[in-house]
């Protein structure tokens, strides 16, 4: 049984109107790739502070309409205004719920909330405004349940409370009842009318037919993305000669039209204000949150998520543990001893912690963006800056990532797997091996960024690894490859982790001045490989890791800006 809406707080209810949007759409045509026009003259006026339902046969054009009608798809005819002036950058003013979640599920509903309000408005004003949103939507009892385990009508108010935290003046929800059983779809509709009368302009999908009904004005699109009616729901039925919302359907798909498809002001009965023509005051709007804080907030919640996700915590944990059994079975003891070396697994041994460290940068990082991407395109539309999202991947994950290559040094050297030398031998393998992670994780996030799903993510891993094994330099060494091979090996970060590595431990020397008759045969194969300082291999991995995260940022910004109309002059 869904949790009815509750009645409004005393702060709610002292808390200043809502002076909600008017939406017009004139003679707005949109055309899409690959579909062709899907939207043909739409011509719409909707009253602020009135629930609008806008429904038609799949195919029609609702979501690229209410996408349109939100200003994140410019037109391609035709304009949009918003209050009479042409839609700017979605603010706080604005909340857009599209059909998947828009939050997190592994924290509890409260604390989830805390982090979106937190990016959103100053600190002393988050917990009030979210335990009033969440006594608005009725999920005050919900508050310390993680937002997995709430019911699906639920998790959409969740979504919904995420949206309401800036008191938008208007809102936009592509399909919010989909899914959902009649009774809860019912209470959902009941929750966004009481919103409507409360100021704030509801704008929906549905090709649920109850919702049709419950709506304040419905707009109801013909398969070719026409206006076939639109108005008040009562008349609906009547105003194309049939008995049933479904009959509806059927006459639409006829072609069947009325001469309400464009009434001189949907919604007629708004209140006396809602018809102004001049310039609507200003919302006060908050003052963007700052990029530190950003980057504070979005660590803190990068390290709960990952606290929380038993899977994840699980893989990082063990991933270490057994890279060392695998080292254990595969090498023996003493491979570094000067009287008697083993020239061949010292060069592996290198290898393996290079790979070691690249391998667990990027499956860290494969899964960090993908999975959150439509919570980001949404907390980057009410204000996220990309640079902050981007640097608490990396206070996330870096210290982990550097704990797993120091716990993997100190176990190896107990394992007698690398030679007894001082701070200073160590101290260079870490900063390698911590360098080819950060490398890997850019790289790693770099791959998430581009991808559009996880599944899509874990296919990149083999493609992303298997270069770095072949042309590392450790199986062909580099004099060894042909020209294109070389070309190669120079994008690879695992050739000058590998290489730093083998500098650190001093394997040139080992080779040339240790027992074994193998070093300096081994040695004319690797050429000057190991014969660089380290700080070679830590600046080119440094770089590496900057360019990848500079490209990340660019992808994502160009992920995020998709569809998003920037309707100013000039744009």
């Amino acid at each position: 049984m869904p949790t009815p809406m509750q009645p409004r707080s005393s702060a709610e209810a002292s808390a200043p109107p809502l002076n909600g949007t008017r939406i017009q759409a004139r003679s707005v045509s949109q055309r899409v790739r690959g579909a062709g026009r899907v939207l043909d003259d739409v011509s719409l006026d909707l009253a602020p502070g009135r629930l609008t339902v806008i429904a038609g046969s799949s195919g029609a054009g609702k979501t690229v309409l209410l996408q349109t009608l939100a200003g994140l798809r410019a037109p391609t005819e035709g304009a949009v205004l918003h209050d009479g002036a042409q839609p700017g950058s979605p603010g706080p003013e604005f909340g857009f719920v599209p059909q998947e979640d828009i939050i997190h599920r592994e924290l509890p509903l409260h604390r989830t909330l805390v982090y979106a309000a937190g990016l959103r408005m100053p600190a002393e004003a988050v917990t009030a405004r979210v335990d009033r949103v969440l006594g608005t939507l009725g999920l005050s009892a919900r508050a310390s349940t993680p937002v997995r385990a709430l019911s699906g009508g639920e998790r959409k108010r969740a979504c919904i409370a995420a949206e309401l935290l800036t008191r938008p003046r208007v809102l936009f929800l592509d399909e919010p009842t989909s899914g959902l059983d009649p009774v809860t779809g019912a209470a959902l509709l009941r929750t966004l009318s009481a919103l409507a009368e409360a100021g704030t302009t509801v704008v929906l999908t549905t090709h649920t037919l109850a919702d049709l009904l419950r709506g304040d004005q419905v707009v109801f699109l013909s398969p070719g993305g026409e206006v076939a009616y639109a108005g008040e729901p009562g008349p609906l039925c009547g105003a194309f000669g049939v008995g049933t919302v479904e009959e509806v359907y059927g006459a639409v798909a006829g072609g069947a039209r009325t001469e309400r498809a464009v009434p001189a002001g949907v919604g007629e009965t708004a209140p006396p204000d809602a018809g102004r023509t001049g310039a609507p005051p200003s919302p006060v709007r908050p003052r963007r949150v700052g990029a530190v804080r950003q980057w504070s907030l979005l660590t803190r919640r990068g390290t709960a998520l990952l606290l929380h996700n038993r899977l994840s915590a699980a893989v990082l944990a063990g991933s270490p543990v057994m890279i060392v059994a695998m080292f254990a079975v595969l090498f023996r003891a003493g491979a570094f001893d000067p009287a008697a070396p083993d020239p061949g697994s010292t060069a592996m041994i290198m290898f393996w912690i290079a790979f070691g460290a690249f391998f667990f940068g990027l499956t860290y990082g494969l899964l960090q963006i993908c999975a959150e991407l439509p919570v980001l395109r949404r907390e980057w539309l009410a204000g996220l800056r990309i640079g902050p999202y981007l640097a608490s991947k990396l206070t996330t994950m870096l210290p982990v990532l550097a704990l797993a290559d120091a716990l993997l040094l100190v176990a190896l050297r107990a394992l007698d797997r690398l030679p007894a030398t001082g701070w200073t031998t160590y101290g260079s393998l870490f900063v390698s091996s911590v360098l080819a992670s950060a490398a890997a994780l850019a790289l790693g996030l770099l791959a998430s960024a581009a991808v559009t799903e996880p599944a899509q993510a874990t296919l990149m891993l083999p493609l992303l690894c298997f270069p770095q094994v072949l042309f590392s330099g450790a199986f062909v060494p580099v004099p060894r490859m042909t020209g294109a091979g070389e070309a190669i090996s120079w994008a690879m970060t695992n050739r000058w982790a590998f290489e730093a590595l083998g500098s650190g431990v001093g394997l040139e020397s080992l080779w040339r001045a240790g027992a074994s008759p193998l070093g300096r045969p081994l040695l004319e194969s690797y050429g000057d490989s190991f014969g660089h300082p380290a700080a070679r291999g830590w600046l080119v991995l440094a770089g590496f890791a900057v360019l990848f995260l500079v490209v990340t940022w660019a992808v994502l910004v160009r992920k995020c800006r998709e569809g998003v109309v920037r309707s100013r002059a000039g744009r």
